[in-house]
């Protein structure tokens, strides 16, 4: 733990060094995969090459879509070496099968200790994990690995279930919680409407997963905002995704998630693959160090966000990754304005009794995409004009809004599958209907 805390104030140039070494590496296990090893061989080069950070950016991107076409092809060790199957989640594709080593498991619950450190998690204090733990899903395994690791100790509750939920709390008393922030602003409410006092219950920090709840500028964005005002506490946010095996979790300071040194490098990228300066707004694009059983380089997330290169008040002087701003594959284009389906979820966040929505969109022949968003709210005194207006005055838009009962909204989303809410329904390119 000392030496991993030392790394956090090192210097750029020890970093640096660090990194370059753990890269090559990332590269030579990589290249034990059908897909590396075919890619090195075509581009005439080998792992012996890639010496330096800069010379990673010599090597191509690796997408989503060929890891869907065949994942088999990323795997780099014997089925004999696997210790756990996981799940991506199938939010933009068909869910990717992504084997753990023996190490892979120990370094995820290296970073959770670390993500969780940050946030001021010590060994003792009491976390309820309302995540999933089964179903092939990664995310909860993480979690309690990482508090395990730490010291602190790990309350198995899963997702779902206010009622549960409120009983753990109540018995238990756990310093913290980490979940879907829609979900815990919604215990929140349930504990309220069933005698429970959120600001109370001894709960002083929240870690989301799933949705973002700040903005570009590290502002809590208004589902942030009602999550922290609900519950009393501090509201840290954390990205991450299963095929990376790397969270990206805030600090106290909430100014963007550490980037551990040892176990990734992240690089920021427009429209052509160029690498942009730090601050600016781009493509996510990870290669994450010392995995062995799927060792991904240069992959494209899809996900937009900056870097943050500036000094942390937290006094660790690693870079950190912004928030999360949109998904490329959900960009719009919307009479000449570039528009995500985040941007239109947090603008309804600020609109009274509209608690569910989702974005449909299709294809026009204007070269502008058509947007309808439909919103659910139970309040027969909102009406779409009502919506329609107040998006335009938020987002300078103002797409078509069909408003409707919520349970009926919500049914909607939940129908469509997969672990998480379908808020956006992409109908562009023929998909029907």
């Amino acid at each position: 733990m000392k030496t991993a805390l030392e790394w956090r104030v090192a210097d750029p140039e020890k970093i640096e060094n660090l990194q370059a070494g753990l890269l090559r590496g990332q590269v030579r296990q990589a290249s034990r995969a059908p897909y590396y090893k075919e890619l090195l061989r075509t581009l005439g080069c080998s792992f012996e090459d890639i010496i330096t950070l800069e010379d990673l950016r010599s090597l191509p991107f690796t997408s989503r879509s060929e890891m869907e076409t065949d994942p088999a092809a990323f795997q780099a060790v014997e089925a004999a070496s696997i210790a756990d199957l996981s799940l991506t989640s199938g939010t933009t594709g068909n869910p990717i099968v992504v084997p753990y080593t023996r190490s892979d498991l120990e370094r995820l619950a290296f970073n959770e200790l670390m993500a969780f450190w940050g946030t001021g998690v010590r060994p003792g204090d009491r976390y309820l994990i309302c995540v999933t733990l089964d179903r092939c899903f990664i995310a909860g395994l993480a979690y309690f690995s990482g508090l395990v690791q730490l010291g602190a100790t790990a309350i198995r509750s899963g997702p779902g279930q206010s009622a549960r939920q409120w009983e753990l709390i109540r018995r238990l008393r756990p310093d913290g919680i980490v979940g879907v922030p829609t979900f815990l602003l919604k215990l929140a409410q349930w504990g309220e409407a069933h005698g429970y006092s959120p600001n109370s219950s001894g709960v002083q920090s929240l870690v989301t997963i799933g949705e973002p709840v700040r903005g570009p500028d590290h502002s809590l964005i208004p589902l942030g905002k009602d999550l922290e005002e609900a519950w009393g506490a501090h509201v840290y946010s954390s990205y991450a995704a299963t095929e990376l095996e790397t969270c990206f979790c805030e600090c106290h300071a909430s100014c963007g998630g550490h980037i551990h040194p040892e176990l990734a490098l992240v690089e920021i990228v427009d429209e052509d693959g160029n690498v942009l300066p730090t601050g600016e707004a781009g493509e996510v694009v990870v290669t994450p160090l010392g995995v062995e059983g799927f060792p991904l380089v240069r992959f494209r997330t899809g996900d937009v966000a900056r870097l943050h290169t500036d000094p942390c008040p937290c006094g660790w002087r690693t870079t950190r990754l912004g928030s999360i701003e949109g998904r490329l594959a959900q960009r719009l284009k919307f009479h000449g304005t570039t528009i995500y389906p985040e941007m239109i979820f947090q603008a309804l966040r600020e609109f009274r009794h509209v608690e569910d929505a989702y974005v449909e969109v299709r294809s026009s022949y204007d070269l502008s995409d058509e947007i309808r968003v439909v919103a659910g709210t139970d309040a027969s005194d909102i009406d779409a004009d009502m919506v329609a207006k107040f998006l335009r005055a938020r987002l300078r838009v103002r797409p078509e809004v069909i408003v409707r009962p919520r349970q009926e909204v919500l049914s909607t989303m939940e129908k469509a599958g997969g672990r998480k809410l379908k808020r956006f329904f992409d109908f562009r390119n023929n998909n029907k209907p």
